[in-house]
């Protein structure tokens, strides 16, 4: 609401002065031209007298000095007709919109009142938001005066100055008639108001400028009930006090995340920072793919060698053993690699499988036994452990034996399982704890930026840089499954790995003598597991034990009596499969890391 809007030339101005010369004539014509000429000498006047109120009615007249220094002087009498209520609260805004960043704020200082007899008045005032509550003792007075100031009510507008407030905040009981006059050091030049309920915009019951010759600006409204308001504008010439306008930043989504080329500037120079990271460490894992290049073909043969007298014996590359080039490939000790490492300690003959013979209407069931074999001390730690975890003080164990306990174990399996990593130099610290790590850091970076861009968004207009943080957090989170990266002899195992991988998916049975398949082939099967091979392998060896019936079959696993070679592709998958099962439903295995 501002004067600019509603000049004194318009209607309301051009009603009040034809009304005022209407009376002037009336006057003349009853009292006389003395009296006329009495009344035209007189100077103008910053006087206003005091209405008077009936019984049960309430008037206030509101009188407003603006000084030179652009702080407004208030004075009210409050006047209750058939003496005041016990308490009565007179609200004032102190803060409203102005524009689409900003709210414009009002400070009410020096705020005292006292009664008619001159005694004081208590005064108790409650801040909220947007208005500042008021509630004066009354104590059944005939009426109450109070003085406050306002600062923050002058703005500057062009070639002239405005002066807005809302005159009433509200009431907390309705108010007969509300009289309000404004004073200031110059003329009013324009003036405007509006009345009702807050934000209303209908016009006050009557305003005027008292004339051209006039110092001051009137304001009349009748009959506000409890909680409406009553708000002035009054325009005056530029230089008739200096603007105390103070405006406070409020909070929108838009403005929040303002692009600027600030804040964009630091995002960008945030986001360089992450993809220089991801560059580095893109640089780091290309390793493995340059390695892969120029050594897989070192490991892509068939892995035995010549032995004494000639026979040949199972060599894998780099002699790594299955649960470690499972950990090796995706640099986690996970399902497979315990599952494999079963199967391999079966195969080497440290345990036998039994698959029990079949019930209707039952699971498929099997029986591990602990040979006994001698040189388990020979053992690999994470071998070792596998080996007591399955058994712990006993010699047999069936499968769906297997609980919580043998779970907790395998625990242990794990963690050698990582050892080796560091020990055998692939990794130079071990990927479970750096993934752990960089995830750590990278949830704690996502928090911080979001803290940071709430408390950005909150108190600046910068809050779009706080979401490079929360985007390099995030990135790092999931980057962390990448972060461990493999030596150089890592990357040398890894591409003989990918080679032993790459002939194992093509190798011809032909190459191995028909007296050693059986052995040999046996030897392949828990790899062919971790390369997601079995079921060829098992078929390749089932038809190696029935082609050669001297072999007598495998001597690691046994079926029920009337299984051959030909069931044990089928029971070799189901029992891994089965075997997975049980350890991913295990506590340790439900979250791999």
């Amino acid at each position: 609401m501002r004067a600019g809007g509603r000049d004194v030339e318009g209607v309301a101005g051009v009603a009040s002065r034809g009304v005022l010369a209407v009376v002037v004539l009336v006057g003349t014509l009853l009292a006389g031209a003395p009296a006329a000429e009495a009344a035209q000498s007189e100077p103008p006047t910053h006087a206003v007298r005091p209405g008077e109120a009936a019984d049960g009615q309430i008037v206030n007249e509101i009188s407003f000095r603006l000084d030179q220094n652009g702080v407004l002087h208030a004075q009210e009498r409050i006047t209750f007709g058939g003496g005041g209520p016990e308490e009565f609260t007179r609200t004032f805004l102190v803060r409203k919109p102005y524009d689409t960043e900003h709210d414009r704020k009002y400070e009410v200082v020096d705020l005292t009142a006292q009664a008619g007899d001159g005694s004081p008045v208590a005064v108790s005032t409650t801040e909220h938001e947007t208005t500042l509550d008021a509630t004066l003792t009354v104590a059944g007075s005939g009426f109450v005066i109070v003085d406050y100031k306002v600062l923050g009510a002058v703005e500057g507008i062009g070639e002239r100055l405005e002066l807005e407030w809302t005159a009433v905040g509200g009431y907390s009981a309705p108010v007969d008639e509300t009289t309000v006059v404004v004073d200031a050091p110059q003329p009013p030049q324009a003036l405007s108001c509006s009345a009702g309920e807050p934000r209303s915009s209908i016009y006050c019951t009557s305003s005027d400028m008292g004339g051209s010759q006039a110092l001051i600006a009137r304001f009349l409204q009748a009959d506000l009930d409890a909680g409406q308001t009553l708000g002035i504008v009054v325009g005056y010439p530029s230089g008739t006090a200096p603007s105390t306008l103070v405006l406070d930043r409020t909070w929108s989504l838009a403005s929040a995340f303002a692009i600027t080329p600030g804040t964009a500037s630091v995002f960008g120079l945030l986001l360089v920072v992450l993809v220089g990271g991801l560059v580095v460490l893109i640089r780091i894992r290309g390793r493995d793919e340059r390695a892969l290049r120029t050594e897989a073909r070192l490991g892509d043969h068939a892995p035995v060698q010549s032995g004494v007298g000639g026979n040949l014996r199972f060599r894998p590359p780099d002699d790594v053993h299955p649960g470690q080039i499972g950990t090796l490939i995706d640099e986690q000790a996970d399902v497979v690699d315990i599952t494999a490492t079963v199967v391999d300690l079966a195969v080497r003959g440290y345990l036998c499988i039994e698959e029990l013979p079949h019930e209707r209407f039952a699971s498929i069931e099997w029986t591990l036994t602990r040979t006994g074999r001698r040189g388990e001390g020979s053992l690999l730690p994470y071998e070792q452990l596998m080996l007591d975890a399955l058994f712990h003080a006993r010699d047999t164990v069936r499968l769906s034996e297997l609980d919580e306990e043998f779970a907790h174990r395998l625990a242990g399996v794990r963690h050698e399982l990582y050892r080796d990593m560091v020990r055998l130099k692939w990794f130079a610290r071990r990927p479970n704890r750096e993934r752990n790590q960089w995830t750590t850091l990278g949830i704690a970076l996502t928090v911080l930026g979001v803290v940071v861009t709430v408390a950005l968004a909150v108190f600046t207009r910068a809050a779009f840089t706080g979401l490079a943080l929360v985007i390099a957090g995030a990135a790092v989170t999931v980057g962390a499954q990448y972060m461990p990266a493999k030596t150089r002899l890592g990357s040398a195992v890894f591409a003989h790995t990918a080679g032993f991988r790459a002939y194992l998916l093509r190798a011809r049975v032909d190459d191995i003598p028909p007296e050693r398949r059986v052995q040999l082939f046996s030897r392949y099967l828990p790899y062919a597991i971790i390369f997601d091979n079995v079921e060829r392998w098992a078929r390749i060896l089932a038809a190696a034990g029935s082609a050669d019936p001297g072999e007598g079959g495998l001597s690691w696993y046994y079926g029920p009596q009337d299984w051959g070679l030909d069931d044990f592709a089928d029971s070799i998958r189901t029992f891994t499969l089965t075997l997975s099962g049980v350890i991913s439903n295990t506590r340790q295995f439900r979250a791999l890391g």
